[in-house]
């Protein structure tokens, strides 16, 4: 998808809105925050030069988005580094406790070495499906690959790491 045009990627980034969004929303955990920082990744993409060479403009839009929600998240935190904000004993500690601050990173650690022993293309095609938010189609074209390849890369992928995570994941939800 080499030298795709400033009309083509404003056409992806309007066709791929609704997915970008509800990603937002899983990140920043707020409506109106997901729309704040699509409006930025709006006026980003309407400046991308004509020429400019984008190998996969739907994961770029994605990878953007996620870029500007970690500088909201920061931004965010910042803020309230520097304006105290008003104290209030009545609501509850929304931090997460120590613990659960231990539990997370001990299975994100475990989830990364999982992903690292996943031969070369099962893990290229596990990040892209799963933290790019690539389809299986879009991979498939991609790689130059059948969908069927990619279907199965995939369930190979998410096998290995429900094997190496035992019971410390809930992959129901």
């Amino acid at each position: 998808m080499a030298g795709r045009g400033k009309g083509s990627i404003l056409d992806i980034f309007a066709a791929s809105y609704g997915d970008l969004f509800r990603h937002l929303i899983r990140r920043v955990g707020k409506e109106a925050d997901a729309d704040d920082i699509l409006q930025d990744a709006f006026l980003r993409v309407h400046r991308i030069p004509a020429d400019a060479a984008i190998k996969n403009p739907r994961s770029y839009l994605f990878r953007m988005a996620d870029n500007l929600a970690l500088d909201h998240i920061r931004g965010q935190r910042s803020r309230g580094h520097y304006f105290a904000q008003e104290e209030t004993f009545d609501s509850a500690d929304e931090a997460p406790s120590p613990e659960s601050t231990v539990d997370y990173r001990q299975r994100l650690a475990r989830l990364e070495q999982a992903v690292s022993e996943l031969p070369d293309r099962q893990r290229q095609v596990f990040l892209m499906h799963k933290f790019d938010g690539m389809s299986h189609a879009e991979i498939a074209a991609e790689l130059g690959i059948t969908r069927s390849a990619v279907e199965k890369l995939v369930m190979k992928a998410l096998a290995h790491c429900r094997d190496r995570l035992g019971d410390l994941i809930d992959w129901k939800s």
